[in-house]
């Protein structure tokens, strides 16, 4: 069976995209969620998973000096690029060490080290989780803190989204992406069937959404634009409006500006399950629209 996949997405960071996709996982049913913000999950504070199961994810090596080979030449804080290489003249004795943030992981020090105290570790650099939730189940991760290789955790999210999503036999796949248009992104985007870009009435708004369509449409992917709290700004509305149709980008809709939003996640519900008002009436409406594009 083809699993669909529908990736909520954002230029920018605050459009309320967590938001719509935990409204859109309440529409369900038959979806599997998959979180790929792993940089700053949040979707799980309105889904309230539920761990089955828990792996350890590792991200790109480190250097790590070991004190009683290292000769304390200095040639290691002299070649790193990133000052990474930190000379600790108080400690007793004298030593080098490496700073695990700044490390880039380039190798360049190993190659250096003329007495072979420096090698290449991969620690721990976040964790992956199959849960499940009132709306299905759901994959999702968290980096840690300072961690880099975000694109790689989300691609293993999504490899275990699909695979879980085969063996239940669901029919599609609603990740909730991270925002911008940097790598983690990018592997949000990668073969999915279709993007919605959530968008704000402001000039960052406009500008960031710009930025992410031109990315869907290098890697041909159908973009649909939805305008969160669109009657903050009537005619930046308008004019995002106007450039979704000059772009041939399907234009999914408008949704007001509505405090119940803030109030349901105070609670951990979505919208959906907060209350029947008519912003939850034109979200149910757009997100069978979405799913009849994608069929």
């Amino acid at each position: 069976m083809s699993v669909k996949q529908l990736a909520v997405v954002s230029g920018k960071g605050g459009t309320g995209k967590t938001s719509l996709a935990a409204c859109f996982a309440a529409l369900g049913p038959g979806l599997l969620i998959a979180d790929c913000d792993v940089d700053a999950a949040n979707l799980h504070l309105i889904a309230s998973p539920m761990i089955l199961k828990k792996q350890d994810f590792y991200g790109g090596a480190k250097a790590e000096i070991d004190p009683e080979l290292c000769q304390r030449l200095g040639i290691c804080r002299e070649v790193c690029r990133f000052d990474a290489v930190i000379f600790e003249a108080a400690a007793q004795p004298v030593r080098y060490r490496i700073d695990p943030i700044a490390c880039d992981g380039c190798g360049s020090c190993v190659e250096f080290c003329v007495s072979r105290a420096i090698k290449m570790i991969q620690p721990k650099a976040g964790e992956w989780y199959r849960s499940e939730t009132r709306f299905g189940p759901m994959v999702h991760a968290r980096l840690g803190i300072g961690d880099e290789n975000s694109g790689k955790l989300v691609s293993m999210v999504r490899k275990a989204s699909l695979k879980l999503a085969d063996e239940k036999g669901l029919k599609m796949v609603l990740i909730d992406g991270p925002p911008g248009i940097g790598c983690p992104v990018i592997a949000s985007l990668t073969g999915v069937d279709y993007a919605l870009a959530v968008t704000e009435p402001t000039m960052s708004g406009i500008h960031d959404l710009k930025r992410i369509s031109e990315l869907c449409r290098h890697f041909f992917i159908p973009v649909g634009v939805v305008i969160n709290k669109f009657d903050l700004n009537p005619l930046i509305s308008e004019e995002i409006k106007k450039f979704a149709e000059t772009n041939h980008y399907d234009f999914i809709g408008r949704i007001p500006y509505d405090p119940d939003f803030t109030r349901a996640m105070v609670q951990g519900k979505s919208l959906m399950e907060f209350n029947s008002s008519p912003v939850s009436n034109t979200i149910s409406e757009m997100w069978e629209y979405i799913k009849n594009l994608i069929k």
